[in-house]
């Protein structure tokens, strides 16, 4: 998720925009797009299926060779009839299924929890209430039970235009409406924080239905302000220490918490994506720090913190980015134990962080930064994982391997190894220590010459086949002479999903193949090159790929991002989308959500019986919708969901989904 908000008015203007940041890779790096216009520029296009021009050829052509056979013989992994494609005010499921709400913003986490008042906020309430705009979404069993386990849940930001009354009026200008936003006091700021971070919370299947355990002696909220520490390589150096925090190994909080992971040592791991939209102020001119923060957009100012706290003002505590855009570990079996900032793992836009354990016992960790012309990484453990001592793995992930990908027009693939004194990661490019290539990552990447991609987001390994996929939300930046016949979107609005098969199927090689999997978007219009099977119906292709998850059947799921009215004529949701056999590259509709949300998640619990997913900022937007035909905000909202009462704001929510009747899913 990559959603961000002006300084004046802090309103989503279009689902299409890219508000991931300033596109700050200015390197000259080959973008995916040259690698794929050159692989294949001279297979043309294929004939049949669909119109000529309507599906170019795509990267892997075996989704339009065997598509009239999979409409034929009907082979997809997945098992349901299809949702209808469109848009509303509220959430809807496929056929035979529940999707009921089970955490929504404000509700009680703890037996001590106020009740939600949405018109008398306080930071002490919301830190013990559920947060706001639910992402990453994870499960972790109690017991080895797939319905009694611990759910954990980021919260990535806060619209303040929906969270909080008042704030937004309506005023003449000109004769014209306009609408104004006022100021932040520090109180709703300091509420903004707490509902940050991340929630830990008890749940159990109750007949067949399932239900947050309030009293569960583990649910914990951790927020921008809970007290984490530095480990790894970056711990204790100068570029970290601030005036709090002089030891440079402490630090308060999390912040932009998009997907994350669950470690296979049942851990919980929040990935601090955008980070650079919580900075104001200026540098001193010539500070050390000025083209490491320029490379990540530092600072935008979108939020207004720094207007009531120093240590977002680059000006006065010039180090405290740094202490940002990690990966944090949380130790979910104590609820007191302080979260680690695992900077081993690298300093970038972080989203997610999923692993896979390789057959000779190390954890690899695949890892997307999410901006336009940005990078691919993995990271490999140093150690290897002990199934039956869980204390042996809880420090792994400081000591280890962060490679970015370099991806070859042949197909092949390389994962170039970030490590002080190898290559051009030496002091005298700026790199003195492993400390200084982990906090300028993408800086050290770009020596490297990794591969500029398409807005890199949630990347899965799949246990079941090897195989790893990536998605690509999309990028509109893509010039013309970048792409040809068989990549033929001078502006990629729609995004693709590759696929890449390492050495050998394992893991940690540092070499691979690659296949575009998928290119997305609606494949009846000729110029968008989709190419989705032709067993895909009109409801079945999506746009703007962002999270996915793979179930316990092998079986790839796609959430989407930034779909809507003027985007695709449908909201976001989620997609099943077969990757094997005839019926690779069809896809269909199982979930949607209301107007101006996206979805995130999603997570299968271990028996595939339910599926949980995120609906985040509904309600956000609403001028394309013609329904409503207007911004939305607090006191005139697009929607209510999900309690549709009066005196209630829209809230994001997770929902579970089940089989009525029981079941697993789409079996």
């Amino acid at each position: 998720m990559t959603e961000h908000r002006s300084p004046d008015t802090r309103f989503r203007t279009s689902l299409l925009e890219e508000n991931d940041g300033p596109a700050t890779n200015l390197t000259d790096n080959r973008t995916m797009g040259e690698i794929i216009a050159a692989r294949f520029s001279r297979r043309g296009f294929l004939k049949g299926s669909l119109a000529v021009s309507a599906i170019a050829a795509t990267v892997s052509p075996l989704a339009l060779i065997t598509a009239d056979n999979a409409r034929a013989g009907g082979g997809s992994a997945f098992t349901f009839d299809e949702l209808e494609a469109g848009i509303d005010d509220k959430h809807h499921v496929a056929p035979g299924y529940d999707a009921d709400v089970l955490l929504r913003w404000g509700d009680p986490l703890f037996a001590d929890s106020p009740e939600f008042d949405p018109t008398k906020q306080s930071a002490e309430a919301q830190a013990k209430l559920f947060g706001y705009n639910n992402d990453y979404v994870g499960y972790i069993p109690i017991d080895g039970s797939a319905e009694h386990g611990l759910l954990v849940v980021n919260h990535e930001y806060t619209n303040p235009h929906l969270m909080f009354p008042g704030i937004v009026k309506v005023v003449e200008k000109d004769g014209k409406k306009e609408l104004e936003v006022a100021p932040l006091s520090k109180d709703q700021v300091d509420v903004e924080m707490a509902a940050h971070g991340g929630t830990v919370v008890e749940i159990r299947k109750e007949a067949g239905k399932w239900q947050v355990v309030r009293d569960g002696k583990l649910n914990r909220r951790i927020t921008a302000n809970t007290e984490m520490a530095l480990s790894g390589p970056v711990a204790g150096h100068d570029r970290v220490k601030t005036s709090a925090d002089p030891t440079g190994t402490k630090v308060f909080g999390t912040i932009n918490n998009c997907a994350g992971g669950v470690t296979p040592w049942g851990t919980y791991v929040m990935a601090e994506e955008n980070i650079h939209g919580y900075f104001s102020g200026e540098l001193q001119e010539g500070h050390k720090e000025a083209a490491n923060y320029k490379r990540l957009g530092i600072p935008e100012g979108s939020y207004e913190w720094a207007a009531h706290y120093d240590r977002f003002d680059i000006g006065k505590e010039p180090n405290e980015p740094n202490r940002f855009g990690w990966v944090v570990e949380v130790d979910v079996n104590d609820p007191t134990s302080v979260p680690r900032k695992r900077t081993a793992m690298g300093r970038f836009k972080h989203e997610g962080a999923e692993s896979i354990v390789a057959e000779d016992g190390r954890v690899v960790f695949y890892l997307g930064d999410d901006e336009r012309f940005d990078y691919v990484y993995k990271f490999v453990t140093a150690g290897k994982f002990n199934a039956e001592d869980r204390a042996a793995n809880m420090d792994l992930l400081d000591d280890g391997t962060l490679y970015v990908a370099k991806f070859a027009e042949d197909g092949t693939l390389e994962w170039l190894p970030l490590v002080h004194g190898q290559g051009p990661l030496t002091a005298e490019n700026g790199f003195a220590s492993q400390a200084d290539v982990l906090i300028g990552t993408r800086l050290a990447a770009d020596l490297l010459g990794a591969t500029k991609m398409d807005r890199p987001e949630d990347i899965q390994p799949n246990p079941t086949t090897g195989k790893v996929y990536v998605m690509l939300t999309n990028n509109s930046k893509r010039k013309t002479e970048q792409v040809d016949a068989a990549n033929p979107r001078a502006e990629n609005a729609f995004g693709h999903i590759v696929e890449i098969v390492e050495d050998g199927g394992d893991f940690t090689a540092t070499k691979g193949k690659w296949e575009i999997m998928l290119k997305c978007g609606d494949p009846s219009v000729a110029e968008v090159g989709a190419t989705f099977s032709t067993a895909t119906t009109a409801n079945g292709w999506f746009g703007m790929p962002d999270n996915c998850a793979i179930d316990a059947a092998g079986r790839l799921w796609v959430s989407t991002d930034g779909q809507g009215p003027k985007a695709t004529g449908r909201t976001d949701g989620l997609w099943a989308v077969d990757t094997e056999g005839d019926a690779r590259a069809t896809s269909k509709l199982f979930f949607r959500v209301p107007i101006g949300a996206e979805l995130c998640g999603p997570l299968f619990t271990p028996d595939d019986q339910t599926a949980f997913v995120a609906v985040q900022h509904p309600a956000d937007g609403g001028e394309d919708w013609e329904a409503f035909g207007r911004p939305s905000y607090y006191e005139d909202l697009s929607t209510r969901w999900p309690d549709f009462k009066p005196d209630m704001p829209v809230r994001p929510s997770v929902v579970a989904i089940t089989k009525q009747g029981g079941g697993k899913i789409a079996v």
